[in-house]
């Protein structure tokens, strides 16, 4: 599944039976919907209806694949904060978007403006991104800090079974 928003504007119960559905989709996600409504005991429609409102609700954000940037050859990750000229905040990020290595990129509150999230084929590459970033009209300065070693991979499974047990009478 890809990663979705951090922040949903909405908020969606989710029940016994949609964290069945989720567990499955993120244990599974290249099964038939055929196949999930005969592993869940379901009628079919049953299935594609919470499927169509999970997508509706935004809870569902995407089903492509999951990918390595480090098997892609990008195997320097790192978390850089960015400082912005006060009322760039929208170019800046606009600049950012052009750049293929960062990944991901939040306005954030405390000791910065922007949280990127920036890969490299190596730490000469990253430095090079980080050059290029520093060049972006309205970036005040930036400060990087290297991932060693990634210690909890990006999941939700815990989260979606924790909504379905605080459902539960």
């Amino acid at each position: 599944m890809a990663a979705g928003p951090l922040v949903q504007s909405g908020s969606m119960s989710v029940d016994e039976l949609d964290t069945r559905i989720l567990r499955l989709l993120l244990e599974q996600p290249r099964t038939s919907v055929r196949e999930y409504a005969r592993v869940l005991g379901i009628a079919r429609g049953t299935l594609q209806a919470r499927l169509d409102r999970m997508e509706r609700d935004g809870v569902i954000t995407g089903t492509g694949p999951s990918l390595s940037p480090a098997a892609l050859g990008h195997t320097v990750l790192a978390f850089v904060h960015i400082e912005v000229t006060q009322g760039h905040l929208d170019d800046v990020g606009d600049a950012l978007a052009a750049v293929p290595e960062i990944v991901e990129a939040f306005s954030i509150t405390g000791g910065g403006d922007l949280l990127a999230r920036v890969v490299g084929r190596d730490n000469a590459h990253l430095e090079d991104v980080i050059q290029k970033l520093i060049r972006v009209p309205g970036v005040v300065r930036t400060r990087t800090e290297v991932a060693m070693r990634e210690r909890v991979p990006y999941r939700l499974l815990p989260l979606v079974e924790s909504l379905g047990r605080a459902g539960r009478p």
